[in-house]
């Protein structure tokens, strides 16, 4: 009988957190003697396909990448990928501290490519169990990992320790849930499903469409398809008066860095929430100045022309959402200053709506009757670690889905670098005595093996 391999470290997902993880694990000799691996539900490298518009760039600093931060010298920086792809002076030229989302996103997929041999692509997670610890009936001392792959098979995979680093998942309002996938879309999934939900130009006829939300994703949304959609009339609809830009001033924008985790998680919990909510126009239902003005032109210039097909819905509150005959959808719409309402029918909605972070719960939901309240109460270390009790020694990571104890850069890019130095320093303070002396040299180098030593069911 062929027994399990144990690893130090599973992360589960492989976007930009557990991909800087895994950078951060292989940069020393003291770290890359862990035993780990990465599993991922997507086929391949993919990190906000349905968001990789042509013309939209990064909202953040390219200095800001999965290494800089931490070590400028690293060969997983971004001006080294320019240099190896040819285009670093090209690059200089433009004067910019802002690359194309979809420069940045190659640049991500250039590094995953250098782990492959510890990822495990097209598996998804399906539990997460205790094990308990040799002669002990209460002690958990590992996790063991179920994930299923595309050709339907099982695996299973023993850690001490968990990253969990899946992301957002869509957050769809209770007034659009009912109304099913046909012609309703999340910008999760934009570029995926735009085409099928409004027809090409040539062979559809006539379309209305209501991108929902405020922020930046519903701006680019709505630009968009005034551009490549000649047969959509877009109606962006905000609750707000206005489209609010993002308050990205040098001493706001301190709230980003680093340091600022420890200003943050050293409030109360009470002080976490006011701090939080008092930067909160920084990251949410704000759009970059520029896209605004563009917008503001745009609009402008239909008022020169006479030829109205585009609208900004401002003060618009969306009571009710129901599905007519003909397969339209009918908004209930309310004017937030005259109190006044209407309805209108669309032929699809976008939903710029943002995401839960919450998915990390139903994942961890078969350790929940040994993790005390922590995991509903979200109760997460500096470094962190959910605070699991005394009996509970696995180390589970949660990393995107700290953002009320760990502030708005939590869910950004802007911390990667030193959150994931954070996570490998108390991950190998811990493996170091964790690790049984017994463990041979030869079970130490299965860690750069695939996994495939885990049982197949």
């Amino acid at each position: 009988m062929q027994r399990d391999t144990i690893f130090d470290l599973i992360g589960v997902g492989f976007g930009p957190s557990n991909l800087s993880l895994a950078v951060r694990l292989a940069e020393e000799a003291a770290t890359s003697r862990l035993a780990h691996c990465f599993i991922e539900r997507q086929p391949e490298f993919g990190w906000h396909r349905g968001m990789l518009l042509d013309d939209c760039r990064m909202q953040i600093s390219f200095l800001k990448d999965l290494v800089t931060q931490r070590d400028p010298k690293s060969r997983f920086t971004f001006i080294n990928y320019l240099f190896e792809r040819g285009r670093l002076n090209d690059f200089v030229n433009l004067k910019s501290f802002y690359p194309t989302r979809v420069e940045f996103h190659d640049y991500l997929r250039w590094v995953a490519d250098a782990f492959e041999e510890r990822l495990h692509y097209g598996e998804t997670v399906t539990s997460s169990e205790p094990v308990h610890s040799p002669g002990s009936s209460k002690d958990i001392g590992a996790l063991r990992v179920s994930s299923c792959d595309r050709e339907g098979r099982e695996w299973q995979r023993v850690t001490r320790a968990l990253s969990v680093g899946i992301g957002g998942a869509a957050q769809v309002p209770e007034a659009f849930a009912a109304l099913g996938s046909h012609n309703v879309i999340h910008s999760s999934t934009y570029l995926t499903s735009i085409d099928r939900v409004v027809g090409k130009a040539t062979d559809a006829p006539r379309k209305r469409v209501a991108v929902i939300g405020g922020g930046q994703s519903a701006a680019e949304v709505f630009v968009d398809m005034s551009r490549r959609f000649p047969h959509v009339d877009a109606s962006l609809v905000i609750r707000s008066g206005a489209l609010k830009p993002a308050d990205d001033t040098p001493f706001v924008n301190e709230i980003f860095s680093p340091a600022y985790t420890d200003v943050v998680y050293g409030q109360s919990k009470d002080g976490r929430r006011s701090l939080i909510e008092r930067f909160r126009d920084t990251n949410y239902a704000v759009v970059d100045r520029p896209l605004i003005e563009q917008i503001y032109e745009m609009l402008y210039l239909q008022n020169v022309s006479d030829d109205l097909r585009h609208r900004l819905l401002a003060n618009t509150g969306i009571e009710a959402a129901v599905r007519a005959t003909n397969g339209q959808i009918e908004l209930t719409l309310r004017d937030n200053l005259t109190g006044l309402a209407r309805a209108e029918r669309f032929d699809a909605l976008v939903l710029a709506t943002g995401y839960r972070r919450d998915t990390h719960i139903a994942l961890l939901d078969g350790l929940a009757p040994h993790l005390g309240d922590a995991l509903v109460k979200g109760d997460v270390e500096r470094d962190y670690r959910l605070a699991t009790p005394e009996h509970f020694k696995p180390r589970i990571y949660l990393q995107g889905c700290c953002e009320d104890s760990h502030g708005l850069s939590d869910t950004l890019l802007s911390v990667l670098a030193l959150r994931s130095d954070e996570i490998v320093a108390s991950l190998a303070e811990h493996a170091a005595r964790d690790r049984p002396a017994s463990r041979n040299s030869a079970q130490q180098k299965n860690g750069m093996s695939d996994g495939r030593m885990a049982i197949a069911l």
